[in-house]
């Protein structure tokens, strides 16, 4: 049994950690300067606690709970945690086990994500879902590098060839580019990751599906949480839910982080804010949603070869000298209204999911006035400014059916998107000494739109006891629009428009072997169009549209399995293979321009391991390995520099496709002494990757060792506690690259991963 003397001495300590960071809160403001708008604290004394900053009072409610809590814990029992079946929701017509799944699935739940870091970045949890690559670039001026099966490996910005979806609405854009910065892990149940096109229930990707589902609202509770890490990372927290009626329940969320980065140039500050409210009728569960997001973050660059081996924690000069960043904020507001039929023969419920939202867009490039120009007249290029404005909307109705061995989901999908984009010059002044790091004069006016249109079906035929069936086809329309509004001089119209039509069928087989045993096999086919930003430029330098560039369409089969012998033990395998026809990729990368190709067949196949072992009640173990061999099967030619407009240098066939590597693995073992405390081991691993397609480079492979420790103190019998977590990750102070930039014109390729680095996270919960 636990006393109350280690909750006594926690609380000691938090009343000097309280004590020091709401004075720093109070008298510390930050001032901003031109060439580095984050690093500077500059003293403003306040004598009075009302002119505290917001950040300051968010502490002070988390340390106000500590502290008065902290001689109050209640003892523990030493029962151990139940092991229960994750339910997979999202891509089957009805819930279904994860064990009874009919493809490759994987669950993380939100104990996993509370222990594996401060909740900020998807990358922090995801190492344990085997096939699934999540990079944190420890650069929060781009967005992680994900990649599921190798599919979106390649992506110079945003996520590519994966579905992202929160509670429903998606985070990708109906061109195929998506982001997640603005995931609110704290705040989530449970993340659902599908790997391939194993459902028709979803569209334009090949690559698979991440879905984040939100905590239901089903109590009453408040909690307030404090992380401090290495990096000056600091980040308050709070959250809380309550029923207002019986039939009205309200949650809201906010959270506010700051960072140094690891490397000089790389500071970050991140608000997120949700609010949440739930109807739930007789027959009607109707949910809204707000969420707010503002990012304001350096840019540090990647490094070359030379500067990456000489000291991989510098910075390249051109983030200095060109003061590289972006600035972001993004709404979105979502409703889902789900009807449950009582009379209504086989139509048993409705889905209907709208959402709207706008994100805003300000980055500043590493771009040298020579290469911009200073005469519109003569020059076609756009700036070293990127300045969007993007408004998106979609609509979703589904129907589902159910009859006595037949469950069927049919449904209907728009999605908008308008993208008012413009250019500017990085620089004032002549170009012979200019001043960078500002908003110069406009080389860029453009109103970009994709639009998507798509029908839905998807059946699963249970048609003997242990066996089950499951077909769909989505169909659809994905149609691309730009209009050229800065046509002068060599500037020429750039307007254009190109229509794709994809249908993409997918069929399944599960046969329940045994009790702890299921058999499923798959086949599907994959469609990603180009996106917006991959059609915008020719790779000649002529204005238009990348009319020649085809969208990229993929053959999937795969075999897998899922044994459960007992409670707290499973084991999932997966063998696959994806055959892709004119696979979109990166032709040149300079200049602050991306231009792409198609490069003919690809093929993709591996092994994926996934097991979890309850060893007895105190310990516990889980691993996850990958085995991917990504090649290409064509001959082509791409640029092997800048500046580039006809490609020179041969790529063979055989080849290993950029930003993939061939092996990944995890392992933890966990140590559970009595009920809320356990220690975990974690080791992660990962093979050398391509940088580029003509693999005349590799980042090498590394594999990193991390500790953490977990405690619950309960405070009363009303669910009142508070929660510790303190992590060490990279024990060994190992330094290598923990992603890579595909195919970059200038060589900086390498993006260095943080070296050790620890966290202490504190979080109070008081229950009703």
């Amino acid at each position: 049994m636990a006393s109350a003397r280690p909750a006594r001495a926690l609380g000691y300590a938090w009343h000097g950690v309280c004590t020091r960071t709401l004075s720093a809160a109070g008298q510390t403001g930050t001032h901003r300067t031109h060439n580095d708008t984050m690093r500077h604290p500059t003293p403003h004394r306040h004598p009075a606690l009302l002119q505290l900053s917001p950040l300051a009072w968010a502490t002070l409610a988390t340390c106000a709970g500590l502290l008065n809590a902290s001689g109050a814990m209640a003892a523990e029992s030493s029962e151990a945690p139940s092991e229960v079946e994750p339910v997979v929701v999202s891509a089957s017509p009805r819930a279904t086990p994860l064990q009874d799944a009919p493809f490759a699935a994987s669950v993380v739940d939100n104990r996993t994500l509370r222990s594996a870091g401060p909740m900020v970045n998807l990358s922090e949890a995801m190492a344990r879902v085997p096939g699934l690559v999540v990079n944190n670039r420890n650069n929060y001026a781009q967005d992680l590098q994900i990649s599921s099966r190798g599919f979106g490996a390649r992506a110079t910005f945003g996520v590519r060839g994966l579905r992202l979806y929160t509670d429903g609405i998606p985070a990708t854009m109906p061109d195929g580019q998506g982001q997640v910065g603005h995931f609110d892990l704290a705040n989530a149940q449970r993340i659902e990751v599908i790997r391939g096109p194993f459902s028709a229930l979803y569209g334009n990707a090949a690559g698979g599906v991440i879905s984040l589902v939100s905590q239901p609202i089903t109590e009453r509770y408040f909690e307030s949480a404090i992380d401090i890490g290495s990096n000056a990372l600091y980040q308050v927290r709070l959250a809380g839910s309550a029923p207002i009626s019986d039939t009205l329940s309200m949650s809201a969320s906010a959270s506010s982080m700051h960072t140094d980065g690891p490397r000089d140039h790389s500071a970050a500050d991140r608000h997120l804010g949700n609010v949440k409210a739930e109807w739930r009728l007789t027959q009607d569960r109707i949910v809204a949603q707000l969420s707010h997001q503002v990012l304001q973050a350096q840019d540090p660059l990647g490094l070359n070869r030379q500067q990456f081996d000489a000291d991989p924690d510098q910075t390249t000069p051109e983030a200095r000298q060109y003061n590289t960043r972006k600035n972001l904020n993004q709404t979105q507001v979502g409703t889902s209204w789900q009807h449950r039929f009582t009379q209504a023969g086989a139509l048993q419920e409705s889905q209907l999911v709208a959402y709207a939202g706008r994100r805003t867009v300000t980055q500043f490039q590493s771009i040298a006035a020579s290469t911009q120009g200073t005469n519109p007249l003569t020059s076609r290029h756009s700036g070293g400014v990127v300045d969007f404005d993007r408004d998106y909307m979609g609509l979703d109705g589904r129907l589902n059916w159910r009859w006595t061995n037949v469950d069927l989901v049919t449904g209907l999908n728009a999605e908008d998107q308008y993208d008012a984009r413009r250019g500017y010059l990085n620089y004032t002044g002549p170009s012979s000494s200019p001043v960078y790091g500002v908003k110069g004069s406009q080389r860029r006016d453009e109103a970009n739109s994709a639009r998507t249109r798509e029908a839905y079906a998807q059946a699963e035929w249970t048609f003997a006891p242990e066996w089950a069936a499951t077909a769909g086809l989505r169909s659809g329309q994905v149609t691309m629009v730009s209009k050229d509004n800065y046509v002068l001089g060599a500037n020429v119209n750039d307007s254009g428009l190109l229509r794709f039509h994809y249908n993409t069928p997918v069929v399944g087989l599960r046969w329940k072997a045994s009790p702890t045993l299921t058999l499923h096999a798959g086949a599907g086919r994959g469609f990603e169009s180009p996106t917006l930003g991959e059609v915008a430029y020719r790779p000649d330098g002529s204005g238009g549209f990348n009319m020649a560039l085809k969208p990229q369409t993929s053959r999937h089969a795969e075999l897998g399995s899922k044994w459960r012998p007992s409670a707290g033990v499973g084991l999932d395998a997966t063998l696959f293979v994806v055959n892709t026809s004119n696979e979109i990729g990166v032709l040149s990368n300079s200049g602050g321009r991306s231009t792409f190709q198609n490069v003919g067949h690809t093929q993709r196949k591996g092994l994926e391991l996934a097991g979890q072992w309850r060893l007895n009640p105190q310990w516990r173990a889980a691993a996850a390995f990958t085995w991917l061999d990504a090649t290409y099967r064509d001959n082509f030619l791409t640029c092997a520099g800048t500046p580039c407009t006809v490609a020179t240098a041969p790529v063979a066939a055989g080849n290993r496709i950029a930003g993939t590597q061939k092996h990944n693995a995890f392992a933890e073992l966990v140590w559970q002494p009595k009920r809320g405390m356990e220690a975990g081991l974690e080791w992660q691993a990962r093979g050398r990757t391509a940088v580029n397609d003509r693999n005349s480079d590799f980042a090498a492979g590394w594999g990193v060792v991390n500790v953490r420790w977990t405690q619950r103190f309960q405070l009363d019998a009303q669910g009142s506690a508070i929660e510790v977590l303190a992590r060490v990750d990279n024990v060994g102070d190992k330094r290598y690259a923990g992603s890579v930039i595909v195919n970059d014109g200038n060589s900086r390729f390498f993006e260095p991963a943080a070296g050790r680095s620890g966290l202490l996270s504190v979080r109070y919960l008081h229950g009703f």
